[in-house]
């Protein structure tokens, strides 16, 4: 089901969207920017549903009518979703034929005509000045959504011709207690979850289903635990593993600093209670006996100057394998 109601957290966004929809004062452009994963689609097929809905309930769409079951099959024909075959390409002749050129046919069965542009920073400079064509005279009926994770990539004249809506940050509460609630996962599983994913509830969904990041979350945890031991050749053999994981490397990063603040707040007040992996508590308390409060902080400013490195497309292994000596070496 797709209701505004079931979108967590952005409650401006969401308010804007619901006005529009109550007062019928909908705009013929909009553009939602946020993070991947963090739910842009899902705001844009509720709000092209409720606009499309033939018996709305105040804002939300019913669900029920014949509409919204064609909405959530994604066979209603006046809800256009835009394709590209090259995926990191949104091409000039991707725009005229799927926008440009339909857009003159009236609805078929709606008040409206939704275009939803998802990777909308992949759009050519040339598939942006050919949409432009449409935002400058757009038919009554058309409504024109770009979903895109940076609005920074579009054209100025583009932005200044639709509505910015940002996606923000939910709150960790938000997340937890949808993760909880909705999808019935474990509080400390939660815990870890809400860590990661930083407001980011798609993210959240993906990794509390994810297998490969429960593997990954204890491959990472088992090296942290016996590094100090660990000679220069297992290192190696360690950094070809994680190199194996069809895994964003960001995210691997991100559980090694977590660790980390685990060890420096249980250090700082020996109270495992705000611990993200509290059930590792004895591996923590140990490294926290163990290291310094200057040698933990190197650690984690380490571990985000590898993040910069990894991005300017530094070579992996030397990295990896310079990180992985500075956490042994503190």
């Amino acid at each position: 089901m797709s209701r505004f109601s079931d979108i967590v957290g952005q409650e401006q966004l969401k308010e804007h969207l619901e006005n529009a929809v109550r007062l019928n004062k909908v705009s013929h452009a909009y553009i939602i920017n946020g993070e991947r994963c963090a739910g842009k689609e899902f705001i844009a097929k509720t709000f092209a549903m409720a606009l499309q809905c033939e018996n709305r309930q105040d804002s939300e769409p019913c669900g029920e009518c014949h509409s919204c079951k064609q909405a959530l099959s994604g066979n209603q024909p006046d809800i256009i979703f835009l394709t590209h075959e090259k995926p990191n390409t949104i091409s000039v002749d991707d725009i005229r034929e799927q926008i440009n050129n339909d857009v003159a046919i009236k609805p078929y069965s709606s008040a409206k005509k939704i275009y939803i542009i998802s990777e909308g920073e992949k759009m050519t400079i040339q598939a942006q000045n050919a949409l432009l064509k449409t935002l400058e005279e757009p038919p009554e009926y058309a409504v024109i959504i770009i979903l895109t994770e940076n609005a920074d990539m579009l054209l100025s004249t583009i932005l200044s011709r639709c509505v910015l809506l940002n996606m923000k940050p939910a709150k960790d509460t938000q997340v937890k207690k949808f993760l909880m609630e909705t999808m019935e996962i474990p509080d400390y599983k939660a815990d870890v979850c809400v860590a990661f994913a930083r407001g980011n509830v798609g993210k959240a969904r993906l990794l509390a289903n994810s297998e490969e990041f429960d593997k990954v979350k204890e491959e990472a945890l088992s090296l942290l635990k016996y590094i100090g031991d660990m000679e220069i050749n297992e290192i190696v053999s360690a950094i070809k593993k994680i190199n194996e994981y069809k895994f964003d490397v960001n995210d691997y990063l991100d559980i090694l600093s977590i660790w980390y603040r685990d060890v420096l707040l249980f250090k700082a007040t020996h109270d495992a209670n705000g611990l993200v992996f509290r059930e590792e508590i004895q591996a923590i308390r140990k490294v926290a006996d163990k290291s310094t409060y200057e040698g933990i902080e190197i650690i984690i400013e380490a571990l985000e100057k590898s993040k910069q490195r990894l991005k300017a497309n530094v070579n992996f292994d030397l990295t990896m394998e310079l990180l992985l000596l500075t956490i042994k070496e503190n």
